[in-house]
This record gives structure tokens, sequence and C-alpha cells, in this order.
């Protein structure tokens, strides 16, 4: 009789149970006196008043005016935010983005040297800003809100020409403009200031198909690039940028002589009862889809297809569906059925450069419509990202995201080989997502795989520092990737790039649905994919978390020796959750290596490129019962939040480690999460932060103790389960 495979103990998380929080010891001095941080701040105010005095009214609306205020970089946790002294000021916080500021005195030891800080943009009226800047004058520690002060290390008006992104790639004379409004209340003044300021210059504004999400709204504008600067005077105005083109559909393969027929399967999918959807470039009139085609849909039926867009479209699909074909071996029959939508077109008025904005609110009421767990998009603009800017795209997938409902994967773009001295081989927009999967390509599927050249690299922006997340299969010069191609019946052409790869890790995702069913979440398959990946020799910077496994099967597996663990649940702002690692009665035999993986959802801050997600956790590691917590995520304990920023751990919504560990030094051992949320960068109260959703994926290895899934789930047989697939099938889940 064939040994039984074993696969997923579940229901973990009813062993987890709220534990009270550590009790805490805070610590802190005052680095100056109050004349000497008065003596430093008020000569800047003032400056920052006679400037925005200067300002023509029109820049101006209604009297209000926008300048920044940076915060000394021994107080930036969420803890030190300056409430008292904006409330004080009389002006509202807008927005934020990192800054590097170098100290003359700081609390740690040692001479200052540069280091993370955080710059707020704050908005108020003129003649606030001219009140507080002859109040700051008398101030002694008597005043209330003197803790604030204390923090603060500048006060600074906005020139222009830091408000300026270049893009060589772009059209002229095409802009993307990111124009802070006040949150709560209207702002239609800002917006209609801004309209007349910019048409005053000859610009067209495009409002109609701007976008507004939190208190950011990006709008196009078209007009002479020679007065770009007269856009960025404007004090509300965040950012201009040339308005990116899109990825290019060219291939990066060449046809090559020769055709071959792919031999697709004759079975139905897997699953009938999984939503997918493909967000691309449409596909052609014939084509071999259609026993696995739910719908194809185009999202403005009166436009013509995007040239190459159709093929890209097949391509990537074909993709989603098969994965890589072989004229040699019939194709592996798919998961489930899949819906196109044709999302990115050629608008017949031949507005070229504004096809990103009219694809993204395509894109957008796909999203709306709620109807789909597993999302795909292999497109998007031809823009690396930018550490102090959020773009349109990457908030709004997030946005829609944040409710962990749903897998999405992009694909992190094929500009691996541009200079990385300029970070222009960084991932592409909107890759730089921290609630979707970015997804680049290897080379190979063997063990001899790498990083494509061609492949974007990382790092990400902080929070969302490792990008990107996985690596899956894109093809190369060595190995190709084969699809569909819309010249013949079945017929399939070589390809290489990350528009196949990140269909390719759909697929896989999807097939842990198909096999498990609603047993486990969008955010337990993104833990598990992570948690198996593969690593090699080259930097996290180059393959995020590694490649994701080519076999579907050894993701949900647990062979011989080894027990993967799944716990699926909420987390409870400001609570301390304690997680429990179930072993053996008898503990574990050897040596045991423990493999961790956290990932939740967040809603997000666009305005707040440095503090851009609102929830982050803290993650302690107890290997034995009653004994001092230790480190397991590279989370320093008791650390300042510039060196938690430097390890990108404390806000990113994946936290991935590995530890070794002789299983008899193991006593009840767990893990203990706290969440921690925020709300513009500053800290929020328990009863107002939302509960967020979670998935915790902990991979016991222990070669000398061959039973120990069995023994733990013996261990634990009233509460611990397991997952096991819902259909037995011949189904080919090697790919």
């Amino acid at each position: 009789m064939a040994k039984k495979t074993n696969y997923l103990i579940g229901k973990a998380e009813e062993l987890a149970k709220i534990t009270p929080p550590p009790k805490m010891n805070p610590q802190s001095r005052d680095l100056y006196t109050v004349e000497e941080v008065v003596e430093r701040l008020a000569p800047q105010l003032e400056r920052v008043n006679r400037e925005l005095s200067d300002l023509d009214e029109k820049l101006c609306p209604r009297g209000y005016g926008v300048a920044k205020m940076t915060l000394h970089p021994s107080f930036i946790a969420k803890g030190h935010f300056p409430k008292q002294l904006i409330r004080d000021m009389g002006v509202r916080p807008i927005g934020s983005k990192a800054a590097e500021v170098k100290p003359d005195k700081w609390m740690r030891k040692g001479a200052p040297k540069p280091s993370p800080s955080t710059t707020i943009f704050i908005a108020g009226k003129l003649d606030k800003f001219a009140e507080f800047g002859r109040k700051l004058r008398g101030v002694d520690k008597d005043y209330y809100a003197i803790d604030d002060l204390m923090k603060v290390w500048s006060f600074e008006s906005i020139s222009e020409s830091s408000k300026i992104k270049d893009n060589p790639a772009s059209k002229p004379g095409y802009f993307e403009v990111g124009v802070h409004l006040i949150p709560g209340g209207s702002t239609d003044f800002i917006k209609q200031s801004f309209i007349s300021h910019a048409e005053s210059h000859g610009f067209e504004v495009r409002d109609d198909i701007s976008i507004e999400v939190s208190n950011l709204w990006f709008v196009p504008v078209i007009g002479d690039s020679e007065l770009a600067v007269e856009l960025a005077r404007h004090s509300f105005v965040r950012v201009v940028r040339p308005m990116a083109p899109l990825r290019s559909f060219r291939p990066l393969v060449r046809s090559l002589p020769g055709s071959s027929r792919a031999k697709l399967p004759s079975a139905p999918p897997l699953a009938s009862d999984i939503r997918v959807a493909i967000l691309d470039g449409g596909l052609p009139e014939s084509h071999s889809l259609v026993p696995w085609l739910n719908e194809y849909k185009l999202s403005d039926p009166s436009s013509n297809d995007y040239p190459g867009g159709v093929e890209h479209g097949l391509g990537v699909t074909s993709a989603f569906l098969f994965g890589p074909l072989s004229p040699d071996e019939e194709a592996p029959r798919p998961y489930t059925f899949v819906d196109h939508y044709r999302v990115l077109d050629h608008d017949i008025c031949g507005e070229d450069p504004l096809e990103l904005y009219r694809t993204l609110t395509h894109i957008e009421d796909v999203l709306i419509s709620r109807q789909y767990e597993f999302i795909n998009i292999s497109l998007g603009p031809d823009l690396p990202i930018d550490d102090d800017e959020i773009h349109p795209w990457t908030t709004l997938l997030d946005s829609y995201l944040s409710d962990g409902q749903t897998f999405l994967t992009v694909a992190a773009g094929n500009n691996g080989e541009s200079d990385s001295a300029l970070g222009l081989n960084r991932v592409q927009v909107p890759s730089d997502s921290v609630n979707a999967v970015a997804v680049g390509a290897s080379d190979r599927v063997d063990e001899n795989w790498n990083k494509a050249i061609y492949s974007a690299s990382g790092p990400g922006r902080a929070p969302g520092r490792v990008k990107p997340d996985l690596l899956a299969f894109g093809g190369s010069h060595h190995q190709y990737f084969h699809v569909l191609n819309g010249e013949g019946d079945s017929m399939i052409v070589p390809q290489q790039g990350t528009s196949f790869s990140s269909p390719y890790l759909l697929r896989k995702a999807v097939g842990i649905r198909a096999l498990f069913g609603d047993n486990v979440t969008p955010l337990a398959i993104k833990a598990l994919l992570i948690n198996s990946a593969k690593r090699n020799a080259q930097s996290q910077y180059q393959i995020g978390w590694g490649m994701v496994l080519d076999d579907v099967g050894a993701l949900i597996e647990s062979p011989e020796g080894v027990a993967k663990i799944l716990y699926q649940g909420e987390l409870l702002p400001g609570k301390y959750l304690k997680v429990p690692v179930p072993l053996p009665k008898m503990g574990v035999s050897g040596m045991v290596k423990i493999s961790a993986t956290c990932c939740f959802s967040t809603h997000v801050d666009p305005q707040d490129t440095s503090m851009y997600t609102k929830a982050g956790v803290e993650i302690s590691w107890i290997p034995k019962k009653g004994k001092n917590k230790e480190s397991f995520f590279q989370q320093v304990k008791k650390a300042t939040e510039a060196e938690l920023r430097r390890d990108a751990a404390k806000w990113e919504t994946v936290l991935h480690a590995e530890k070794r560990k002789n299983g008899n030094k193991l006593d009840e051992p767990a893990f203990e999460i706290h969440y921690m949320a925020r709300d513009s960068g500053a800290e929020v109260s328990a009863k107002s932060a939302e509960v967020i959703k979670y998935a915790f994926v902990v991979t016991l290895e222990a070669p000398k103790h061959k039973e120990i899934f069995s023994d733990i789930l013996d261990a634990y047989s009233e509460v611990l389960s397991e997952i096991e697939p819902r259909i037995v099938s011949d189904v080919e889940v090697g790919v």
C-alpha cells in the first residue's frame, strides 16, 4: 500500500490567544534646551513666511499655503508624531516623504551621521503661519506643545525644482501632476485653483480622466514643456512628472524560423468555481483558448485594439492556462476557466500619451466589481519606481487590495539591463504595490536558475523594500517560454519576459485554490508561495523572497520529516497575539529548521510615502516557555524607527525568516505578533484602527524525525486537522 501523502496542518489559528502586553519602561531625555530649539526654528519659520507671502495669491487658494516640517531623526516613530504642535499652529498634515538629516545631536552614542527622517507637508492659512511665527519667539518650557516642538528639526518652504521629476522616455508636453488636497471638507477650491493656474499658462487640464486617491489628486496636463516649472509654483502641487509611456509590447524574442503546434488538453479545467481575470491587451478574433475562456470583455467597445495588444494578451492568457508550452508534450490541464478583459486599447481620438490613464480607469472598473479573487496585470507605465512619490497605478491597486480578499500578480518589468546607478533597472510601477505580488523572471526552471537579465531588480520603496516578491520562470535565450500565438490554430511562439512569469505564478496560486477550495485564503496562498520559495546566491534585491517552486505539489505537501502549519485569521489593533508552534508530545528529534512567513493586508496612505502602510507588526520569538523573547525576523528589539526602517521589517506586509534549532532546546515555542496601527504617520487608538487579515505559515524540517507531521496531529488531535485536497484527480500539478 502506497504511503499516504501529507499536506498542510490547518486550524492552527485556534491555538493562538491574546496575551497581555509587555511592561514598558520608556526612557527619554531632552536633546536641546527650549532656547536652542527656538533659536534654530524661529528664523526658519520667518523665512518660510516671507517666501509664502511673496507668492501670487492665485497660487494660494483662499489664502492657503503649504510648507514642510522635518522631524529630528531621533523622533520619527509614530508615537512621536507632533499632533499638538500641528493643532496649535492651525495647520493640517497633508502628506509626508522620507528625508535624510545629519543632526548636530542625537540620542545614540557616537558622532551624529546622516540618518533617515520624515518630512511632513503642512497646509494652512498664511496668516496662521505668520501668527505662529510671532508666537514661537515667546514660547518657554510651559508651552503645552513644547514636547512636540522639541522633535522638529526644521521648517522650510517647498521649491518648484523639488517637485519636478524627469523621464527622458516620455513624449514631450504631456505631464502627470499630483496635487495635495486637504482631508475632510470640500477640496474643489484647490482643484479649480490649480486648473485656472495651469490654463493661464496655456496648459490643457484633463480633469475628466483624473484620479483621486485619499487626499491626492492625479491629473493629466498637456502643454509646453518649458513651462512645467509654472505648474510646480502652485502651492498645493506635490509633483510634476512627464507622462510615462506604456511598457513596450515589442517581443523580447524576434520570430524564429519554423513553427510548432501545441498539444492542448482535451479535459475541462479542474475547477469551475474560481473567478480569474486577465487584464491585458485583448485577444485576436481567432484563437485556441475558447474551451477555457469564460468571457471576453472589451472595457471600451468603441476603441480599436492596441498595436501588439492582442498578441500580448493571448500570450499572457496562454501562460496562465498552461504555463510554458512544449511541442513534444501535451499541455497541462488548466486549473480553472478565465475571463479576459481588454483594458488597454487604441483610443480612436489618438491620445496615446494619455492611454495609461484611460487604462487605469478600465482596471478600476474591474476591481470595483469585486468579482475576482485572482487577477493578473502584465502591463503598466514604463517607469521605474520613485522613493519619494507614489504613482496612481500603485495607489489604486493597493486601495482595492487592502481587504486581503484578492490575489493579484503584476509583472515587475523587463528593464533589468537599464542603468542601475540611476535606478532605471528597479521594478516598474505598479509592481511596488504592497498588497499585490510583484513577479520577476527566472531564466531557467532547473536548479541552475538565476534571475533573467532583463527582469527588473529591487529594492522597492520602504515599506515594500523586498521587490520583486517572487520570481517565476519567464524564459531566456537558454530556455524559451513558449506561448500560443494568433497566426494559426494552436501554433506556439518562443517568448521571454515578466509578462509571462507573472501569469505563470498566478497559475500556481490558482492551482492551490483549485485543490484546497476555500480552506486557504488568498493571503495564505501568498504565504505558502513565499515560505517554500527557492533561494540562490543572488541578493534579495535581485530575487526577492526567491523563485516559486515549479511543482505545485511541493507547495502543498509535507514530505517525510516535514510539517507545514497554517494559521489564518485576524489581528486586533494594539493587541499581542501569542502563536504557539505545535510540536510532538515527546519533542523533536535532532536539528530542526524553522521557516516562518507572515503576510497581512493593509490600507495605505498614498500621500505619505515614508509611512505608506497603515498597519505594521512586531513579531517576537520565544523558543522556551518562560524565557526571554528573541528576534526572528531581523526586527531589532528597542531599535529606533530609523533602524527598523533600514531593516525593512516593522511596516512591511511580508516577513520571512529561517532559524535552525536543536529540537531538544524547544519547549512550548511560540511567536508573539503585535499589530500596530497608524494614520498619516500618527499613532491611532485601537478603537479607531481596523482589524486586518493575516496568514502565518511555519514549516518545521526535522530530517531525523520522519513522522513529525503525524506526531503533531496526534498531539493536538482535538484542535488541529489536516487540510487535504478537495478533488482527487489525475491533474498534472507539476507546472
